[in-house]
């Protein structure tokens, strides 16, 4: 581990300066970490305040970045603009990462800044990954050290582990633009919807979730939770179906599957 640790920290510092997209999660942080460490005040944490990403993280990121020490800044970027990512296809994130791409290689242009860090860990290019198109389109411009070395998300979280970063074991906590199945129109009024229910079911104690929108037709929230917080669930029932309906649910249902990240990707 110590090893590729050297071999990331080397390609980094040979690239001279470099932005890092950077969300506050472990991947982002443990990047920008290494990168602070290569290329100190040369390396740049920016973070994109949008509405498919919640408050709380936006909150993490700044924290985090404070704990680094790297200089960091926040962008505003309208994912609901980039034609193609409203509509919600398939390769939704495809549309996100390309305009997020756009506007990072944008900042490093006019300030002089040779090139892009992206946390992409060498576990996520595998399956249904069209953000990772985005990636490989920009070439040189945007680096994944990550993947360059084959660092796995576990190999990620120890390296956090190692170098003291208090996200080391955060959950994953994908974009809100992941809780609507694909074909159904994402807008404003449904990410702020189902993001002021995750942090509602986040003030009541619960760990790792996801709220699902399906509203093609009815409005049905699908809630997944981890399974060993299922019946702290059913002792909040009356709790989360009120706060949710008067979000504008009709229906609120519990996936009894419990929670898995990409799940709405099981029907591709």
């Amino acid at each position: 581990m110590q090893e590729k640790i050297n071999q990331i920290k080397k390609a980094i510092a040979q690239k001279d300066s470099a932005i890092i997209a950077f969300s506050g999660g472990v991947d982002s942080a443990t990047i920008a970490a290494l990168a602070y460490e290569a290329l100190g005040e040369n390396a740049l944490a920016v973070t994109a305040e949008s509405v498919i990403f919640p408050e709380r993280e936006l909150k993490v990121a700044v924290h985090t970045a404070r704990e680094i020490g790297i200089p960091h800044r926040i962008v505003h970027f309208d994912e609901l603009v980039e034609p193609g990512f409203a509509e919600n296809t398939r390769d939704r994130c495809y549309h996100c990462k390309k305009g997020l791409l756009r506007t990072l290689i944008g900042i490093a242009d006019k300030e002089g800044i040779n090139v892009v860090l992206e946390g992409t860990n060498a576990s996520e290019i595998l399956g249904h990954r069209p953000g990772r198109n985005a990636i490989v389109e920009a070439g040189q411009r945007v680096f994944t050290p990550f993947t360059q070395f084959g660092v796995t998300k576990d190999e990620v979280r120890q390296i956090a582990r190692e170098i003291g970063l208090s996200v080391a074991d955060k959950p994953s906590m994908a974009c809100l633009s992941s809780r609507f199945p694909y074909g159904q129109l994402i807008t404003r009024d449904g990410l702020t919807r189902v993001g002021a229910a995750e942090d509602f079911l986040f003030s009541l104690g619960f760990t790792q979730l996801r709220v699902r929108d399906h509203s093609d037709r009815s409005s049905i929230a699908r809630i997944e939770i981890m399974p060993s917080e299922f019946d702290k669930f059913l002792q909040e029932q009356g709790r989360i179906v009120l706060h949710l309906k008067k979000l504008g649910f009709d229906y609120v249902t519990l996936d009894i599957e419990g929670f898995r990240s990409g799940s709405m990707d099981e029907v591709l």
